[in-house]
């Protein structure tokens, strides 16, 4: 073997090398809090107390958790998110690929200039919107409901509706000559040809919204104002509040509120790295 290619692998095994050794540093780092999070929920408070810290746990106990959903309605805090979470998500799943099949391959009037409003709305920061939003839900007689809480959201669509028409853009129009010389109807085209063939970004934006509104924190405190319809962030806050000394307890609430966030991302984790890729299309 030449020296040459001899030097080359030894450069690239020093590179591979020096990058996992990176990355794996980078993990061990990210994970050490959710490490510590869940050996405090599991500790009894004279371990919690105990200097120098440790992450050994000589006493394991579920006491933290019984208490949590004993004293704490976390049942109802899930219900919520999950229902708020998953109606905004299943909306802006339907609502944005229509709008991206028509700002992608149909021509209307003022289509380009519609668009390009849509795009200028994603650099508006939503906190502008609090204040003007909390006012009209407070006229509509929404204050404390589902309404309050799904439907002002369902209008913060501008990104999907920017990813889905990218996508859309690149499929070719013959597809849907095709069907409309078959005699499709436009929607009949959107939902046979369009929808499957758009599945990955459906499935990207739908995880990107649900774990957004998941942990969404600001909107529910400013409308939500008794512990029947508070969310699973805003219950937190509370938790946190009244019960800041146990710090068990709290860190069970915080092992609960992560447990469905991090299932979602290990189950779908391929589709949010291929949404990161597709926000890079061209249009």
């Amino acid at each position: 073997m030449p020296v040459h290619e001899v030097g080359i692998r030894k450069d690239s095994f020093t590179i591979r090398t020096f990058i996992y050794v990176f990355l794996v540093a980078g993990a061990v780092t990210m994970a050490v809090p959710y490490v510590w999070m869940f050996v405090t929920s599991i500790k009894p408070l004279e371990e919690i107390q105990s200097f120098p810290p440790s992450f050994i746990v000589e006493n394991p106990t579920i006491e933290p958790y019984k208490d949590l959903f004993r004293m704490v309605p976390m049942f109802r805090y899930l219900f919520n998110s999950l229902f708020v979470a998953g109606c905004i998500s299943l909306f802006n799943v339907l609502a944005t690929s229509l709008a991206g099949y028509a700002f992608a391959k149909h021509q209307f009037w003022g289509r380009d200039k519609i668009f390009f409003i849509f795009l200028a709305s994603l650099m508006v920061p939503w906190q502008v919107n609090i204040i003007p939003g909390f006012v009209i839900v407070k006229n509509l007689g929404w204050l404390n409901t589902y309404r309050g809480l799904i439907i002002p959201s369902m209008a913060w669509c501008a990104f999907g509706i920017f990813l889905n028409r990218q996508f859309i853009y690149s499929i070719p129009d013959d597809l849907i000559d095709a069907a409309r010389i078959d005699g499709c109807s436009e929607f009949r085209i959107y939902w046979l040809v369009i929808l499957p063939l758009i599945k990955p970004v459906l499935a990207t934006l739908a995880i990107f919204t649900f774990l957004q509104q998941w942990n969404n924190f600001v909107w529910p405190l400013v409308i939500i104002h008794t512990s029947s319809m508070r969310t699973l962030p805003l219950g937190l806050a509370v938790l946190t509040g009244q019960f800041g000394a146990n710090y068990a307890m709290v860190m069970a609430g915080a092992v609960v509120a992560t447990l469905p966030m991090l299932a979602v991302y290990l189950i779908f984790q391929k589709y949010i790295i291929k949404g990161i890729a597709l926000t890079g299309l061209k249009g």
